[in-house]
């Protein structure tokens, strides 16, 4: 009830177009997969990894950082940050066990450990899916912690793609596999209702002084 309260009260700062576009792409969102990057040091990569990430309806990334900060390039996200949040953890087994215990199989993105191919992958539960900086890929420690490996077939003589790239194919037809099935990959009331809150907030100018002031007053 709170939750619905505050989403009222912000839908009166919200232009039609803007509440019409939070109503319409609400619903296919999902957290079924969670990408999880791994200490990804350029800016472009990082914000086509959110553009790639937010365009198949997942509104999440986790970012591990250790030497290097993930600060995606607004001009490339295209405002794909303004619906994507991106929750930054240090970058150690600490942070990869917090996602585990949240129900994730942690699935890495990696030739390695008899991975699995992309086409053939059956998704039947929540994966965080992890990817691996541009030069290194995915670290020997996560590939020994990770339940599964995937790995998208690669037809010339390059053995991988571009990281970013790599996010977007795997993304997409994870999205196509599961919209295929009678898995229920979206998001249930309650984290619906929290998300179009944020979206709200991010769209509103001062929307987190106008947040603030409003439960200062009411709750």
């Amino acid at each position: 009830m709170k939750d619905q309260q505050i989403y009222d009260y912000l839908k009166n700062f919200l232009t039609e177009e803007r509440l019409s576009k939070i109503e319409h792409f609400a619903p296919e969102s999902s957290d079924f997969i969670l990408p999880v990057i791994e200490d990804i040091y350029q800016f472009r990569n990082a914000a086509a990894i959110v553009r790639s990430v937010e365009a198949c309806g997942f509104h999440k990334v986790v970012a591990l950082q250790e030497d290097n900060n993930f600060e995606p390039n607004l001009r490339v996200t295209k405002g794909a940050d303004t619906w994507v949040e991106v929750e930054r953890l240090p970058r150690n087994m600490e942070s990869f066990q917090n996602i585990k215990d949240r129900g994730y199989k942690m699935v890495a993105v990696s030739l390695e450990k008899n991975a699995k191919f992309l086409p053939e992958y059956e998704i039947t539960e929540p994966i965080a899916l992890v990817f691996g900086t541009e030069m290194q890929g995915v670290t020997e420690e996560i590939l020994d912690f990770a339940d599964e490996t995937l790995a998208i077939p690669m037809y010339g003589f390059t053995r991988s793609f571009n990281v970013s790239v790599a996010a977007s194919i795997c993304m997409y037809e994870l999205k196509q596999k599961l919209k295929k099935s009678n898995i229920d990959y979206k998001l249930n009331d309650e984290k619906l209702l929290q998300m179009k809150i944020r979206w709200a907030v991010n769209s509103i100018k001062s929307g987190q002084q106008i947040l603030a002031k409003y439960l200062r007053e009411n709750f």
